[in-house]
């Protein structure tokens, strides 16, 4: 596979490329390893692709999966503690499991434990692989590495997603970047409140469109940085992140 566009949240991005560049580059050649044509094994079953050879999300998971763990990647889980007090939550956040119990039970409240799991994560960089249903990634990006982040887990959650030309030769349902790329800049700056970085990925072999560009973000390529920003022409602008794209020439 390789990387179709990518975008640094909170200087997501810049903080790998400073201080992890050798998870950076490692996550970039996993990607690149995984064969997208051997995982187009999942014959559809819908009515208006009945018949039709797809992508198969459970198989390019799994190419992810044994790429990531092979070199290091282990699932991590936060645990933590809730009840049905506001109060009681809001000042128990930042704090260890196992004071969040007792503070719990000491204010007469029934402790209930909870947790957010994130399937990959190395040096304080969570990796989170979604082919699954569309609904995922608003989790991922808003719960699941906030929550990490919150909790002085990680630094840096890393999102991989389909491009939309991969979401079309997948069963419906699935996310594309595109649309949650989206979701993220309309935010504004400060939302979610965790650097991220989300990536876009295809097959090798281009599936653009006609007219298109078919160059590949190659992970050794020099890159310029676009900087995004979003507010109408007659207010002042806020800057929300950066686009990666290849350096001319």
């Amino acid at each position: 596979m390789r990387i179709g566009a990518r975008y640094s949240h909170l200087n997501g991005e810049e903080y790998l490329i400073v201080h992890r560049p050798h998870l950076r580059t490692e996550l970039m050649d996993v990607i690149a390893q995984v064969d997208a044509e051997a995982c187009r094994t999942k014959v559809s079953r819908e009515k208006t692709r009945k018949g039709r050879t797809l992508y198969s999300p459970i198989d390019m998971n799994t190419a992810f999966k044994a790429l990531l763990e092979s070199r290091g990647w282990e699932e991590r889980r936060n645990t933590f503690w809730v009840t049905d007090d506001e109060t009681i939550l809001r000042g128990i956040q930042g704090r260890d499991e196992a004071e969040q119990k007792a503070t719990i039970i000491s204010a007469g409240r029934k402790p209930i434990m909870s947790y957010n799991q994130t399937d990959f994560v190395k040096d304080r960089v969570a990796v989170e692989i979604q082919f699954g249903k569309y609904a995922f990634v608003a989790h991922d990006l808003f719960v699941k590495h906030l929550s990490f982040y919150v909790s002085d887990i990680i630094d840096v959650g890393v999102e991989v997603l389909p491009m939309k030309a991969l979401e079309n030769q997948m069963s419906s349902g699935v996310p594309y970047y595109e649309r949650d790329l989206l979701n993220v800049i309309r935010q504004g700056r400060s939302v979610p409140a965790v650097p991220l970085v989300l990536i876009g990925v295809e097959p090798t072999a281009s599936m653009r469109p006609s007219g298109s560009s078919s160059k590949p973000l190659s992970p050794a390529s020099k890159m310029r940085v676009l900087p995004e920003h979003h507010g109408n022409a007659s207010n002042s602008k806020t800057f929300v992140g950066h686009r990666y794209l290849p350096e001319a020439g």
